[in-house]
This record gives structure tokens, C-alpha cells and sequence, in this order.
């Protein structure tokens, strides 16, 4: 549907106003869709991000100040977030010996088999959803990079 229609907004000042509006709309919905998926799992999209880069670390340990910079939502709370991956023995974490306020992370055994069960399923939904083909997709990401500069 365009956005026209889903925003019942039949002009834009713009294109870019327009473009602007409907990246903004798009990652919203794409954002609730995400957080149906994860329900099962009990986990939420910013908790999967965290699992998703301790995977990429694992078996080695990183910083919570480097998950952080890593994270797609910036303004995440990292220390709560992990404390809740903790509880649900879905990572590891211990003190830095070489800073005492900060923490190493590990995702566990755990995490990574809630990973694997999830990796084949988002694939398809993510195919699914944006319905776009390979190289449709390949294409707007470029897109998107660049509009970043």
C-alpha cells in the first residue's frame, strides 16, 4: 500500500519530505512486526540484537560498552537489557579484570540455540514482508547507505 494511503496524506511538500516520512513509517512497522516474531521466544528485537553480536564475538567475550556501539537502536540501556539476558541464562557476564566498572559478555549455550532457532524463520519472514526481491533489496540497502553519506 503507498503511503499515501496508510497515512491518509495525499500530498508532501516534497519528495524527500515524502521519502523521509515513509522510511520512518517502514521501520516503525517493520519494528512491530519484529517484536509479534520475538514474543514466542521471550525475547525482544534489542535483546535479539545483543544475541545476535555476542554470536558474532562467540566464543569470545566483548564489552558491554562495545555491544553498545555496535547496537542498532543507539539509546538502548544496555545495562538493563543484559541484566534481563542474564536472568534468562541466555548470556554470561562478569566483571573486567582490568575495569572493575565494566562488564565482559558471553552468550551461553542457551543463546545460541535460540539463535539457530530463529535464523531460519526471520529469514523467510524478512523475505516475506518486504517483498522485494535479491536484488531489490540489495539495491534500496545501497540506497539507504547513501542517504546516510
Amino acid at each position: 500500500m503507498k503511503i499515501e494511503e496508510e497515512i491518509k496524506q495525499p500530498r508532501f511538500r516534497s519528495e524527500f519530505q515524502k521519502v523521509a516520512i515513509n522510511l520512518i513509517f517502514t521501520a516503525n512497522w517493520i519494528i512491530s512486526k519484529q517484536q509479534d516474531f520475538f514474543k514466542p521466544y521471550g525475547i525482544t528485537a534489542s535483546q535479539f540484537n545483543i544475541l545476535r553480536i555476542l554470536r558474532g564475538q562467540h566464543p569470545n567475550k566483548i564489552s558491554g560498552v562495545e555491544i553498545k556501539s555496535r547496537m542498532l537502536d543507539k539509546n538502548s540501556d544496555i545495562p538493563r537489557l543484559l541484566d534481563r539476558l542474564v536472568k534468562k541464562n541466555l548470556i554470561l557476564k562478569t566483571v573486567c579484570p582490568s575495569d572493575k566498572r565494566a562488564a565482559d559478555v558471553i552468550i551461553t549455550d542457551t543463546g545460541l540455540a535460540i539463535l539457530y532457532q530463529i535464523d531460519d524463520q526471520i529469514d523467510q519472514i524478512e523475505k516475506e514482508q518486504l517483498h522485494l526481491t535479491k536484488e531489490e533489496a540489495a539495491q534500496l540497502s545501497d540506497l539507504l547507505d547513501k542517504s546516510r553519506g
